[in-house]
């Protein structure tokens, strides 16, 4: 059985979606408070605070002792370091159709910002791998979504989190399974 820990740093609904698509997760790993770790603690998966100095010095310290198979970034903001990104195997879900849309600053609502601000048809979620460079690392999979009706950034949030819900799952199964 393949293990998966699990970064965040928010509400934790992508970790849910992990969880009701019955992949197992070994542990969760914020890097502040949040409600994602409460949810986590709810079913009874190991939760830490890093907090956010020394972050990947501190994962590193704790994923020592672990045999973790995959990481798995879900809404996770802290930028992560190359000795972590060489020594794991570790994917991302961005709410964007990368390349579009990524880099320092882009996550959350400030990519549909963006997106809506550009006047966007079309947006979507992508997972890819991490490297030692935000957002750049190779494209597992995307999906997009049209997004001509929306009316503000937060119709675009929701839509496009709609798809992470279902994308993201089925990768790091494909991923289990297979070692994509």
């Amino acid at each position: 059985m393949s293990s998966v820990a699990v970064f965040v740093s928010g509400g934790g609904s992508n970790m849910l979606s992990l969880i009701e698509n019955n992949i197992n997760i070994s542990l969760v790993i914020a890097d502040r408070e949040c409600l994602a770790l409460t949810r986590a603690k709810d079913h009874n998966i190991k939760t830490y605070n890093v907090g956010r100095v020394n972050t990947s010095e501190k994962i590193l310290e704790i994923l020592k002792d672990e045999k973790i198979d995959l990481i798995v970034l879900a809404g996770f903001l802290s930028i992560i370091s190359k000795e972590l990104t060489d020594k794991y195997k570790i994917i991302n879900i961005h709410p964007s159709l990368l390349p579009k849309y990524g880099g320092v600053g882009m996550y959350g609502m400030n990519v549909h910002k963006a997106v809506f601000k550009n006047s966007e048809k079309v947006s979507g979620a992508t997972v890819h791998y991490v490297n030692e460079l935000v957002d750049k690392g190779d494209i597992i999979k995307q999906v997009s979504i049209d997004i001509t009706n929306c009316k503000d950034e937060f119709e675009i949030a929701k839509k496009v989190l709609e798809i992470e819900h279902k994308l993201l799952p089925e990768v790091v199964k494909s991923i289990i399974n297979k070692g994509v």
